[in-house]
């Protein structure tokens, strides 16, 4: 008996598109182009720049050397200042009728103005931010033949000066009678074996309120110490320098210790050598005697 065949259809799935529309859409994707927005780079502005930072006010303005005459006048035409950002030399003038001191930049007639300094100062107020900015920023003499005077720039000095006077005082009146004495050997010499205690630490703190950089400079030298002892064996007999200054030998049998460099201190070449091996046995044989 023969088997009935179920027949099966297979329905073709519908296309949810058109070939035309498919068409269209797939041209309109591949021609799409896509505007890139370039945005206008913005200028530059020196992050450190005084001319943006300008502070209006009154500005005085001194002849910087020692001798200052009654009347002085700087050039306030034919002068050229190299200007970094445009990258060439611009003509500077002083005119009371223009905004500006670059030439290039100025319109109109151009009256020129002159620049006299009195008993050596000029005074500028500060509704001529012109004359101002040409003084302190752009004319070739600034710093050179005069300085404006800043009072706060003075007064910081005078604040550090003090504070490190304060510093060099503290430091001196606590400071061992050796190393008191390595410090002012540098200042007075060999005076200061023949020196009491009381007069080594006068002239100690003395030194100090003069001198205070120079006073923290030599505490804090290692090799100070170490010259004032050689100078101090060298003194005693202990050491002896020969007539060249450049050989040390023992005092005792003229035995050669040491040679001196060429074009150096004998005495700091001498406190080098005691940090070798060899010289740290002839510091500790040289210190039991002068104890």
């Amino acid at each position: 008996m023969a088997k009935k065949t179920k027949k099966i259809e297979v329905k073709e799935p519908q296309l949810e598109k058109t070939v035309t529309e498919f068409f269209e859409e797939t041209v309109t994707q591949e021609t799409k182009v896509e505007t890139q927005v370039i945005e206008k780079p913005k200028r530059k502005v020196p992050k450190n720049s005084v001319v943006n930072d300008w502070e209006i006010k009154d500005r005085t303005y001194i002849i910087s050397r020692d001798r200052r005459p009654l009347s002085k006048s700087i050039r306030a035409s034919d002068i050229y200042y190299f200007d970094e950002e445009k990258g060439y030399e611009r003509e500077l003038k002083y005119c009371d009728n223009q905004r500006t001191c670059f030439v290039d930049e100025m319109k109109g007639d151009q009256r020129l103005s002159h620049i006299i300094f009195r008993n050596g100062v000029l005074f500028v107020p500060k509704q001529k931010v012109v004359l101002q900015k040409l003084l302190s920023l752009y004319h070739p003499h600034v710093n050179k033949l005069y300085v404006e005077l800043k009072p706060e720039v003075a007064a910081q000095d005078e604040v550090e000066l003090i504070e490190m006077e304060i510093e060099a005082l503290n430091a001196a009146a606590n400071l061992e009678i050796d190393m008191a004495e390595a410090v002012m050997r540098v200042e007075l010499g060999s005076k200061v074996s023949e020196m009491s205690s009381k007069e080594l630490k006068r002239d100690l703190l003395l030194y100090a309120k003069r001198n205070p950089y120079l006073f923290l400079e030599l505490v804090n030298d290692e090799n100070v110490v170490l010259r004032n002892f050689g100078i101090r064996a060298t003194e005693m007999g202990l050491l002896k320098l020969s007539q060249d200054q450049r050989t040390f030998s023992w005092g005792s049998n003229d035995r050669k210790l040491m040679n001196v460099p060429f074009d150096e201190h004998p005495y700091s070449a001498l406190a080098a050598w005691f940090k070798t091996d060899e010289g740290m046995e002839i510091y500790s044989n040289i210190e039991k005697r002068l104890n």
